[in-house]
């Protein structure tokens, strides 16, 4: 139904982060030649529903390719070798922003933490000695706007430059 209503949607076979428990963590899928079989096959259906493009997460280089040759829309592989059509790699991994986690399909293209952690660590030192701001980063009315400023509540007093 959702293709028909003319949204477009690409589907996602493999490991999908969201379900990630269900499949006994961040394994490869599709290992054995049964599994591999039925990937093939929720593949076909999956394109067979209308969907534009098809993304194969973690799964052996052979069966992407294999998915890849037999589906007429493009495969995205993420962790699925070179045999697909197209390659993405998430955001803050390409960009080496998590220390912790890193996936072996995963290239770091910048230590995008250490980046960040010394950008917040020269942040954190200049608030504390006062560099920043500063007067360029400040705003102070010109000379000849040295104006008195009258709140309109009574109650509040009266400021002057």
């Amino acid at each position: 139904h959702i293709v028909q209503s003319g949204v477009p949607v690409m589907g996602h076979l493999g490991l999908t982060p969201q379900s990630v428990h269900q499949f006994g963590g961040f394994k490869v899928q599709a290992t054995s030649p049964e599994a591999q079989a039925m990937l093939l096959e929720q593949a076909l259906k999956v394109e067979a529903a209308g969907a534009f493009a098809l993304v194969l997460e973690c799964v052996p280089t052979n069966i992407a390719k294999i998915v890849t040759e037999r589906l007429s829309i493009p495969t995205i592989g993420i962790g699925a070798g070179s045999g697909c059509a197209g390659q993405v790699l998430v955001f803050q991994d390409l960009l080496g922003l998590n220390r912790e986690f890193k996936p072996r399909f995963v290239r770091t293209y910048m230590d995008g933490f250490g980046v960040f952690q010394e950008a917040l660590n020269s942040f954190d030192k200049d608030v504390k000695t006062g560099a920043f701001p500063n007067e360029k980063e400040s705003f102070n009315p010109a000379s000849d706007q040295g104006a008195h400023v009258k709140p309109k509540s009574t109650h509040a007093t009266e400021l002057s430059t």
